[in-house]
């Protein structure tokens, strides 16, 4: 189940290939969902320190903070295909339609973005790129951004603790709703905060906050859409990496 839940979270969270991630494997439980979701702090780190590679190259070639930043977030998004955005700018449809749950799961499952979905996406891109554009001009560049990468898939393991519902019988967030043990989940973020807190106050500063805001998050998709989604688990991934990079921009 261990290695079952890591090459899962590496197929759902990546577009990376993952060996033995086959068909052949067979539809995943939702035991193998949980520890899934367990593993998806790694896999963070593993993709943050892809775009932190990215900060110090470019350093290396003196090509200034902004190019750098765009480079590292261009990354990020390569590495998961794309697939969180998407779900930011299709729940961002599903919210700003203020239709009623059903309709709205409706919109959000269409797979043309309205115009809440692009501004949605644009101006998130934009906070990631400039405040880690920031972060790399004052030197915190590697570590903010593998923060951040945690953080966004810290932030989707506790959108998928107990008694948190699916809003769709079928689909990710039917497979992975409810599966994280809080107090299991819980050990986990302060692990995060204890090693972050090794390079510095402020990032496990942002990391809190950023948590924060996907709670709220969570809690407001949850309220409005009856559960979560696929989309609403990618949507808290971007907020919340978004609020982390924020906060370590700040001097």
């Amino acid at each position: 189940m261990v290695w079952g839940g890591l090459r899962l979270a590496g197929t759902l969270l990546t577009a990376i290939p993952v060996p033995g991630a086959g068909a052949a494997h067979g539809a995943p439980d939702r035991r193998t969902a949980a520890a899934a979701m367990y593993w998806a702090p790694v896999i963070g780190l593993l993709l943050g320190a892809a775009a932190a590679g990215v900060l110090l190259a470019c350093r290396a070639g003196h090509s200034g903070p902004l190019l750098a930043a765009v480079l590292a977030i261009a990354l990020l998004a390569a590495l998961t295909r794309g697939l969180h955005l998407d779900g930011l700018a299709d729940l961002a449809d599903g919210l700003g339609s203020r239709q009623p749950a059903g309709r709205a799961l409706e919109i959000m499952k269409q797979s043309d973005i309205g115009p809440f979905g692009v501004v949605t996406i644009v101006l998130i891109v934009l906070i990631q790129v400039s405040a880690l554009a920031r972060a790399e001009q004052m030197g915190r560049g590697p570590v903010s951004v593998m923060a951040a990468a945690v953080t966004a898939r810290l932030a989707i393991m506790l959108a998928c603790r107990y008694r948190v519902p699916s809003a769709r019988p079928d689909g990710l967030g039917a497979l992975v709703a409810g599966t994280v043990h809080p107090v299991v989940g819980g050990i986990l973020v302060l692990a995060a905060l204890a090693a972050a807190g090794a390079f510095g106050w402020i990032y496990p500063a942002a990391m809190a906050v950023a948590l924060l805001v996907s709670l709220a998050l969570t809690r407001l998709a949850t309220d409005r859409l009856g559960g979560i989604t696929g989309d609403v688990l990618g949507a808290v991934a971007e907020v919340a990496a978004a609020a982390c990079l924020l906060v370590t921009a700040l001097s």
